[in-house]
């Protein structure tokens, strides 16, 4: 299998374009919309985009920050750390409507793609978990796969319009994400079918992502990564 990338330009509701990264599998396969972190589609989306779709699955990596400044890329350090939260607190002033409408014609996208054959998720990171999220409200994805994702346990009340199974990481020594947050959503889940969150207790947050040091935990990635698979393949092939 050889798996190719590409740009795509997905058209919004107000008739604007944005970039989207296309990572597909010579195959084809199910579909993963993936959703960045603040510092924008860069090398750790980009690395988890290729291990998807060496998976077999189809994933579109959207500019999500498009709306304020086009195609972010930041590197991992204190510098780009604070070049994100300024991105951050630009893209707050977006409505989030706007932005969920935006992300639901990105899977439309996804879905439209000769390649994609079947189901389609959305997964996200950080910022992109919580987007993840609301697409998940919003949109119809067959899947919603959301990792720490912040200002979830602050908008629980869009879980009554999620039909899709769900799954949730977090790490049980986020800094950013309060414990009695993380309580708050599994009880919310507990009463749900196909609602599953899982906690990595020795990890703080973005623990996945090893291109940043001051993040990173590899052993809470190796924990993790395998029950996010197991969750995708089980939603999008079974």
């Amino acid at each position: 299998m050889t798996v190719s990338t590409r740009n795509e330009r997905v058209t919004a509701p107000d008739g604007e374009q944005f970039d989207a990264l296309a990572v597909v599998p010579s195959q084809g396969g199910p579909g993963i919309l993936l959703l960045q972190e603040i510092w924008g589609v860069g090398e750790f989306i980009k690395s988890k985009a290729m291990s998807l779709a060496e998976l077999g699955y189809v994933v579109l990596c959207p500019d999500v920050f498009w709306r304020v400044e086009r195609n972010v890329t930041l590197a991992h350090d204190d510098v780009g750390l604070a070049t994100a939260f300024e991105y951050m607190d630009r893209f707050a002033q977006v409505p989030p409507e706007v932005t969920s409408r935006d992300l639901v014609s990105a899977l439309e996208h996804l879905r439209s793609l000769p390649e994609t054959t079947g189901k389609a998720a959305v997964m996200g990171y950080c910022l992109g978990g919580r987007l993840a999220f609301e697409v998940a409200a919003q949109g119809d994805p067959d899947a919603c796969v959301s990792y720490y994702g912040s200002g979830i346990a602050a908008e629980l009340e869009l879980a009554e319009r999620i039909s899709c199974p769900v799954l949730f990481h977090f790490g049980g020594r986020d800094p950013y994400i309060a414990s009695e947050d993380v309580d708050r959503i599994a009880a919310v889940c507990a009463s749900r079918p196909g609602c599953e969150v899982v906690v990595q207790e020795q990890a703080g947050h973005a623990f996945e992502n090893s291109f940043a040091p001051a993040f990173s935990n590899p052993e809470a990635a190796a924990a993790s990564w395998p029950v996010t698979v197991s969750f995708l393949e089980r939603t999008l092939r079974e």
